[in-house]
């Protein structure tokens, strides 16, 4: 068990807590790149519970300042774009994509103020339909060469959703492999046909056991985890038999994304991105290694599930997740429907808005929630010695972390150790992009 003090030490990520100091040595998700639309390519964005305004000029170029003009503290975010910058509703004070104040017009002319005058603004990347910012201190670190960044835009799908809760306990459900046994357990198995963009629907790649009825009827998988250089390594292996041992793969990267397969030629990145204390989003990039991803049908997909603007659930805490007592009885384990992230938004949201950790007790199957709470208390003892966090990386070491790999597969009872690493062996010399990368490094 934890205590109030330690609780309150992983989980808040404001300006001036410790958590939050190690938070700003990285880059964030902020937006979807298709929330930027060209009628008006600006939004706010909220991000570590600090408020900001994103948008991109005439130029193409993406922008990202703190929201309140520091003129009288009016908002940007129903600024105008117009003439290479943001400008100002109240006095028409003008910013650039780089905070330079361009344009002061209501003051006397000759006016030299606007050279006096710069808006705090921060770097801005855009990669695979994600847009990513850093606000820390100093100089940014470099992107990983993982695949959901190398993959060409043709086989990389990104979404979102919101979720109403802290950040910590929406990243622990994606590092917790035996929920999926009861959580996600459909007492039918569906067509495998209809399983594209649909995550345990699929049969298990190398079998034909629909994934349904391998979560359903091996209900305790052996966990072992591992470190690595971005994180960590979790293996979830469920024994059917002598010869025969399910095998998934998933990682965790630091400080909050875990790495997922999702079927046999598809991975997820996910991000869980604290806007505050009490809210975050979930962020992902589909990266396909077979064939092109079906961007339309994927969208269409999850539109049904969110609505826009915020991406908010429309299955979720206000209509209690959709909970049906019949369905509970025949058809799934939660009777919350079919799709899983609706299972796992009500169970990150039913531990409160912030989970109280002094009164949980972890079993044998929370090992890495265990392990990635120590190495989050490392990190966060470390920039308050004033160190470089895990994950911090310079141009050298970001082109050596690659992958990370993700798979889930029937391999043999004996062996399995090197069973994982042939099928990405395996998928990366069939893939028309992944091929041509270097494979990664693992142990």
């Amino acid at each position: 068990m934890m205590s109030p003090e330690q609780n309150d030490l992983i989980t808040r990520i404001g300006p001036g807590t410790k958590c939050g100091a190690l938070m700003r040595h990285y880059w964030h998700p902020v937006a979807l790149a298709d929330e930027l639309p060209d009628a008006r390519p600006a939004k706010a964005v909220r991000l570590l519970g600090q408020d900001f305004v994103l948008f991109r000029d005439e130029r193409g170029r993406h922008g990202l300042l703190d929201r309140d003009c520091p003129h009288r503290g009016t908002d940007l975010a129903y600024g105008r774009l117009e003439n290479g910058g943001l400008r100002c509703l109240f006095h028409g004070w003008l910013f650039d994509v780089d905070g330079k104040c361009l344009e002061t017009p209501a003051e006397p002319e000759g006016s030299v103020l606007c050279q006096r005058v710069r808006q705090r603004a921060y770097p801005v990347v855009v990669k695979n339909g994600i847009v990513f910012a850093f606000v820390g201190e100093g100089q940014p670190p470099a992107f990983p060469d993982f695949d959901c960044f190398l993959a060409p835009t043709s086989h990389a799908f990104a979404f979102k959703g919101l979720i109403e809760c802290n950040w910590l306990q929406a990243l622990e459900v994606g590092i917790d492999p035996a929920h999926a046994s009861y959580l996600h357990r459909f007492y039918e198995d569906e067509d495998t046909g209809a399983a594209y963009g649909r995550q345990f629907r699929a049969a298990s790649s190398d079998s034909d056991i629909p994934m349904t009825r391998l979560l359903r009827e091996f209900t305790r998988p052996r966990i072992d985890v591992e470190a690595t250089d971005y994180g960590l390594r979790l293996f979830a292996l469920r024994r059917l038999d002598e010869r025969h041992t399910h095998v998934r793969v998933t990682n965790l990267v630091f400080p909050y994304a875990f790495v997922i397969p999702m079927s046999a030629e598809m991975t997820i990145t996910q991000w869980h991105v604290p806007i505050d204390d009490t809210s975050c989003y979930w962020y992902a990039i589909f990266t396909s290694f077979g064939q092109p991803v079906d961007h339309a049908a994927m969208r269409e997909q999850r539109l049904k599930l969110y609505q826009l603007p915020d991406y908010r659930p429309r299955l979720g805490r206000h209509n209690d997740y959709g909970y049906n007592v019949a369905e509970q009885a025949s058809q799934t384990f939660t009777g919350m429907g079919f799709d899983i992230n609706v299972h796992d938004q009500w169970a990150i949201e039913s531990q409160g808005r912030i989970q109280d950790r002094t009164r949980e007790h972890l079993g044998t199957t929370d090992k890495a929630i265990v392990a990635y709470r120590r190495m989050l208390l490392s990190a966060i003892g470390l920039v308050a010695n004033g160190d470089k966090p895990p994950m911090w990386l310079d141009a050298a070491r970001a082109t050596r972390l690659r992958g990370p790999i993700a798979i889930d597969g029937m391999g043999p009872t004996e062996g399995w150790q090197s069973y994982w690493k042939d099928v990405d062996t395996r998928r990366r010399g069939n893939s028309s992009w992944a091929a041509n990368t270097v494979p990664p490094l693992v142990a």
